[in-house]
């Protein structure tokens, strides 16, 4: 059978990026382009963004401002926030994206498949019905149709 390819040009960036000693989560929380970042919301404790290499349109990730690996280093405070945008993320994509679930959660060290590990953060999926395909289950891809300058349109403003 012959090899066939997915040209998928966007990811490059990810591709070739040399690793920073930076914390992404760190720079972007500490910035004041909410736009170029995709930052959605700020909390007192916690923001949330778009993920740029999504599992999904409109896959967010809540981060605490404090610079932690692990969820039982997070105060009350920061879990109450944190659940808080959780729900009010779930909320704000059901109304603008029309998703019909979520997977939400914690990858927890890199063992867990935590891309970051030195931050922690919670990833926040839309889902719709169907839309796992023929190509996560065959080729180990995902699908991305819309922007992530779209997606962010939409549930910014």
């Amino acid at each position: 059978m012959k090899k066939k390819n997915l040209w998928a040009p966007w990811r490059f960036n990810y591709v070739k990026s040399p690793s920073s000693d930076e914390c992404i989560f760190c720079k972007k929380a500490k910035s004041d382009d909410d736009k170029s970042n995709y930052i959605i919301y700020r909390g007192q404790y916690c923001f949330s963004l778009l993920n740029i290499y999504p599992y999904n349109n409109g896959h967010i990730m809540i981060a605490p401002y404090r610079h932690i690996s692990k969820f039982v280093e997070l105060s009350k405070e920061e879990i109450v926030e944190i659940m808080q945008v959780v729900k009010d993320m779930q909320k704000l994509m059901k109304e603008k994206l029309n998703c019909g679930g979520f997977n939400v959660g914690f990858n927890e060290g890199k063992v867990a498949g935590a891309g970051i590990a030195d931050h922690l953060h919670l990833h926040v999926v839309p889902r719709w019905q169907g839309d796992t395909s023929f190509m996560s289950v065959v080729a180990n891809t995902e699908v991305i149709p819309e922007s992530l300058n779209s997606i962010y349109d939409k549930l910014k403003n």
